[in-house]
């Protein structure tokens, strides 16, 4: 998945823009001794040659994903100055690609550029923590335990909801859609094809959001998406696939089905608590 490559690719600066991140933005002493970037040459090598490794992506969504990767990480730290010149050597790109590369992290809250300070790291207080980008980042870097809680926690917060806005607005349309992917997943889950059935599962809870028909829920749903994708194993939304799953997210079909709020949003949590992350951080929903 090149998420990175997606975002990076969909939001390139004009000329004028570029000039943001000049080359001569840091103090000729102050360059001097950050050369070595914490003394992580080695470790900035690996990465150009991964890079140059996939290059498929496109130079400047590469340097993003490098980049993004180095500073979630914690490799470049907060306030750490980055010389674009510097990058620009370092991973054999342009500066065009180099500037471009820091708007876009920049937008997702990552960087910053200011006049006579230059660009340097932002603290994670003041990234964009709901970009996919930042998610799948912290997801499979230090951060990753921290990251699934938060996005266990995140989906049992809006998703039983989700199912019972659902139940109330009998979109045909949707309820037809959601029924193939329940039929999907059980014929992957008898093929035992993992991929397909993810696939499905995510289509199922996009829908499912979409169905609520609350504009601020269905523009988290890229958050659900996201959450899904790294979830730890090879199937997303459950521990892994099975009739029991797949008989949670029979009993949502019905729930809606029928227009039963309560049984849509029991179902939900039932479905939820399936998934070992979110074990952890919510007790299992009380049998009526």
């Amino acid at each position: 998945m090149m998420t990175a490559a997606r975002t990076a690719d969909s939001g390139l600066a004009g000329s004028g823009e570029l000039d943001r991140y000049p080359y001569a933005e840091t103090p000729a002493g102050e360059r001097a001794a950050t050369r070595s970037w914490g003394g992580s040459d080695s470790e900035l090598g690996r990465a150009s040659r991964r890079g140059s490794a996939s290059r498929g992506r496109g130079l400047h969504g590469q340097l993003v994903q490098q980049l993004g990767q180095m500073i979630v990480s914690g490799d470049l730290g907060a306030d750490r100055p980055l010389v674009p010149e510097e990058i620009g050597q370092r991973f054999e790109v342009s500066r065009t690609v180099v500037r471009e590369s820091l708007r876009v992290l920049e937008a997702k809250g990552l960087v910053s550029a200011r006049p006579n300070v230059g660009t340097r790291v932002r603290p994670v207080s003041d990234w964009n923590l709901l970009d996919p980008d930042i998610i799948e980042w912290r997801a499979f870097g230090p951060q990753r335990d921290d990251q699934r809680r938060e996005l266990a926690e995140l989906r049992w917060t809006i998703e039983p909801l989700a199912a019972r806005l659902a139940a109330g607005h009998g979109r045909d349309d949707i309820q037809q859609r959601l029924g193939d992917m329940l039929e999907i997943m059980g014929h992957a889950i008898g093929q035992g094809d993992t991929i397909t059935f993810s696939r499905a599962d995510a289509e199922f809870h996009a829908l499912l959001i979409q169905a609520a028909g609350n504009r601020m829920l269905e523009h988290l749903s890229g958050i659900v998406s996201a959450a899904l994708h790294v979830s730890g194993g090879p199937v997303t939304g459950c521990d892994r696939p099975g009739e029991g799953s797949l008989a949670h997210h029979a009993r949502i079909v019905d729930a809606l089905a029928s227009g039963d709020a309560g049984a849509a949003e029991t179902a939900m949590r039932q479905l939820l608590v399936v998934h070992p992350d979110v074990e952890r951080v919510v007790p299992a929903p009380r049998e009526h």
